[in-house]
C-alpha cells in the first residue's frame, strides 16, 4: 500500500484553520497518484494514518518551488503529556517547534461555568490544565508575523533602569491541545539558538532528543519569571480571549516599588463572520486603591482582522502597579463587515506578586 504523504500549506498562503480537525482539512493527502482534499472528522479518527504520513514544508510550491520533507506525524496524545524533545507542528499557528518542559496551570473557563448545563456554583473554579514551554523554529517565524507576534519571553532587565526589558525570541507557552507532534530523523530538526544547548541528539530514547543539564539549570534558575500558573477564557459572540499573565519581578524607582507583569493574549474568531478588532478598553485596579482606565485603537499598533481563514491573533504586552498585586479586566471592541460594532469580554485576572521576590535573572547566556 503507498504512503500517505501530507503537504503543509504554510501561512504566506493562509490555509491553516483553528482547530486540529481543520488542520488536517487543509492537508492534502496523495495515496498513490490521484491528489484529493479530504477532511478527518477529527485529528483523533485519522490518527492511525498521521502514524504513517509523511509530513512535508511548502518552502516551495509547484508554481516553481519544490517541497521539503520535514518529518512523519504521530498521533496526538489523548491522556498524559509530551516529553521533553517532542517535534510538533502548532495546530493553530502553524510553526513547528519542540517541546522544552511542561507547565501545569490553573484554567478559569468561564465558558463552561456559564453553560447552561453546567450544575455547579457561578464561581469559576480553576482546573488543572498542561502547557508546555516551546522552542519555535526561526525558520516559520517570517510565515507566523502577521497573525501574532513571534513570540518571546521578556525579563527585567539587571540592572537601576526599572522600563528595561530583555526578551528571549522564539520561546513560547503552547497549550496540550494545540500540539500535532512528528517525528524526524534529522539530528537538529528545529533552527534557533538555545536547541543545541538545550538538547541533544540520542537515537535510543523516544523522543530522541533529551535535556542537557543546562536547560534543567536554566529551568530552575529562571522558574519564577518563566512559570505559567493560571490561565484564563471567556468567549462572547463567538470571539474567545484567552490571557495569560505572568510576574515578572519588582523594581526601586526613587524609593517606590514598582511590581512588572506581562500578560498574553489570544483572540479565536470560532464563527464563520469576518470581524476586525477597532478598540481595546482596560480597567486596571491597583492593591494600593487606584483604578486607571486605558482606552486605544487596536492592540500593539495593530488592527488584527479575524476571519475562518486567518482566526487567530496573539501578542504580550507590559503593566506595572505600584503595590505587590491587582486584577485587570475589559473589553474589546469588534467591527462586523456590515459596519455594526460589538463588544468582546476580557476575562479579569488577577496580577500577583511572588512571594519569595528574588532578583531577576541576569540573562540566558550560558
Amino acid at each position: 500500500m503507498a504512503a500517505c504523504a501530507i503537504r503543509r500549506l504554510f501561512l504566506s498562503v493562509s490555509k491553516y484553520k483553528r482547530r486540529s480537525h481543520r488542520v488536517a482539512s487543509v492537508l492534502e493527502y496523495n495515496c498513490g497518484s490521484d491528489w484529493t482534499r479530504t477532511r478527518p472528522s477529527c485529528l483523533h479518527c485519522a490518527s492511525t494514518s498521521f502514524q504513517q504520513t509523511r509530513f512535508m514544508s511548502s518552502r516551495n510550491r509547484p508554481n516553481g518551488n519544490v517541497l521539503e520533507t520535514v518529518g512523519v506525524f504521530e498521533a496526538p496524545k489523548q491522556h498524559g503529556k509530551y516529553e521533553s524533545g517532542q517535534l510538533f507542528l502548532h495546530s493553530v499557528f502553524g510553526y513547528r517547534g519542540i517541546v522544552l518542559f511542561p507547565w501545569h496551570a490553573r484554567l478559569y473557563d468561564r465558558d463552561v461555568s456559564q453553560s447552561p448545563h453546567y450544575h455547579g456554583s457561578k464561581e469559576v473554579k480553576g482546573k488543572t490544565h498542561t502547557y508546555y514551554q516551546v522552542l519555535i523554529d526561526t525558520r516559520d517565524c517570517p510565515y507566523i508575523s502577521q497573525r501574532s507576534q513571534t513570540e518571546a519571553v521578556t525579563f527585567l532587565a539587571n540592572h537601576d533602569d526599572s522600563r528595561a526589558l530583555y526578551a528571549i525570541p522564539g520561546l513560547d507557552y503552547v497549550s496540550h491541545e494545540d500540539i500535532l507532534p512528528y517525528s524526524s530523523t534529522e539530528q537538529i530538526p528545529i533552527q534557533h539558538e538555545l536547541f543545541e544547548r538545550f538538547l541533544i541528539f540520542n537515537p535510543s530514547k523516544t523522543p530522541p532528543f533529551t535535556s542537557r543539564d543546562t536547560l534543567r539549570a536554566w529551568q530552575e534558575k529562571n522558574h519564577p519569571w518563566l512559570e505559567l500558573s493560571d490561565v484564563h477564557r471567556e468567549t462572547t459572540e463567538n470571539i474567545r480571549v484567552t490571557v495569560i499573565p505572568f510576574y515578572m519581578g519588582m523594581r526601586d524607582v526613587q524609593n517606590i516599588h514598582v511590581y512588572w507583569w506581562r500578560y498574553c493574549i489570544r483572540l479565536e474568531n470560532l464563527g464563520n463572520e469576518v470581524v476586525q478588532l477597532r478598540e481595546r478598553h482596560w480597567r486596571i485596579f491597583s492593591l494600593s486603591g487606584t483604578l486607571e482606565t486605558v482606552r486605544g485603537r487596536g492592540v500593539v499598533g495593530r488592527e488584527p482582522v479575524l476571519s475562518k481563514e486567518q482566526p487567530a491573533f496573539q501578542y504580550s504586552s507590559h503593566v506595572s502597579l505600584q503595590a505587590p498585586s491587582g486584577h485587570m479586566w475589559g473589553t474589546f471592541r469588534f467591527e462586523r463587515t456590515d459596519g455594526s460594532h460589538f463588544d468582546v469580554r476580557i476575562p479579569p485576572f488577577s496580577l500577583e506578586s511572588n512571594k519569595d521576590d528574588k532578583a531577576p535573572p541576569a540573562g540566558y547566556t550560558l
